[in-house]
């Protein structure tokens, strides 16, 4: 068949003729179809236990590394503080959970980069691109290290011909005026609005520089985001007395198995050691910063059936006897 003339889109009635509809009811009908599908296809979130108005800490995407994981998506959190929605890394497949997480694109208020490795970055374009094809239309700040401005403006280059294409064929507004790029370079208060304050302070996660940790406050929750760290006196600093912290988490017995006989282990090896926090350090750090729930995430190793949950949560409660979560995708805390 024929492609459909680019103003229109092709479709069979009921008595299998073919009729023309046109491209805008026919993008409706799509989307319409797509969240059908999703729902009747995709696995449900877990429930959200939080009370109604309270924030509400989503675990988006909780693997570890660059690597694809067949059981976790990659690194990204959301703060939903009343109407308003906050990211935390966006690595792959970010912009899909955001959507199964049930959070809408009207809602995005702040998209916050810890780093620029790729499993925390690779979706920070995709996040503006495909929100802005699902409702966004309002600015967002954009915080994260450098170089920010410059990944945004390349992104906006590389998909310059789709972003133009949809303006002159959908009627949406032009894309580069809401992403609000702030580069930061060291700790301090980064954002305050009506719903949040946020606070950054610099971790250790060598050879990447600067990399932050997240501090969100809220009337009713403090929340904290590591990011990719070993042990920080300014990550404890910034969680102290915090409600909930999330931790990145390097169950260490399990990285010889990881790397294998990789003629560059012993390099990735201490590379990990460095850049990454211990289960029985999580515990150290939890416990010196008084937090009252520490949540595991950006599991490494990531997908090794050999270490059970009991391993990831034991190393921890050899030092902190708060309440210790294992996180999942889509877990709402």
């Amino acid at each position: 068949m024929p492609d459909a003339p680019r103003d229109r889109a092709a479709g069979l009635s009921d008595d299998g003729a073919i009729r023309r509809v046109s491209r805008r009811a026919f993008l409706a009908q799509s989307a319409a179809l797509t969240v059908a599908g999703t729902a009747a296809g995709a696995q449900a979130p877990p429930p959200d236990s939080r009370p109604a108005g309270a924030t509400r800490l989503v675990l988006l995407g909780t693997g570890g590394g660059p690597s694809p994981k067949p059981d976790r998506s990659a690194p990204a959190q959301a703060i939903v503080v009343g109407d308003a929605v906050y990211v935390v890394d966006c690595g792959n497949g970010t912009p899909r959970q955001y959507v199964r997480a049930g959070l809408g694109f009207p809602a995005l208020r702040g998209v916050f980069l810890t780093h620029q490795h790729s499993d925390h970055n690779a979706d920070f374009g995709n996040l503006f691109l495909l929100g802005w094809t699902s409702g966004l239309s309002h600015r967002v700040a954009a915080y994260g290290p450098p170089p920010l401005a410059r990944m945004t403006a390349l992104f906006l280059e590389m998909q310059a011909y789709d972003i133009e294409t949809r303006i002159a064929d959908e009627g949406r507004p032009p894309l580069a005026p809401l992403i609000g790029v702030r580069e930061i370079r060291e700790g301090g208060l980064v954002h305050e609005d009506a719903h949040v304050r946020v606070t950054a302070a610099l971790n250790v996660h060598p050879p990447v520089a600067p990399s932050f940790a997240y501090r969100f406050d809220t009337a009713d929750r403090s929340i904290v985001i590591s990011g990719d760290t070993n042990v920080s006196d300014a990550v404890i600093a910034l969680a102290k007395d915090a409600d909930v912290l999330v931790h990145e988490v390097l169950y260490a017995p399990g990285i010889d198995r990881i790397l294998g006989t990789d003629s560059n282990a012993r390099r990735l090896r201490q590379h990990i050691i460095d850049s990454h926090t211990t289960t029985e350090d999580v515990g150290r750090v939890a416990a010196a910063a008084g937090v009252k729930t520490v949540v595991l995430s950006h599991f490494v190793p990531g997908a090794d059936p050999t270490v059970t949950d009991a391993m990831w949560i034991d190393g921890v409660r050899k030092h902190f006897a708060g309440e210790v979560i294992l996180g999942r995708d889509l877990l709402v805390v």
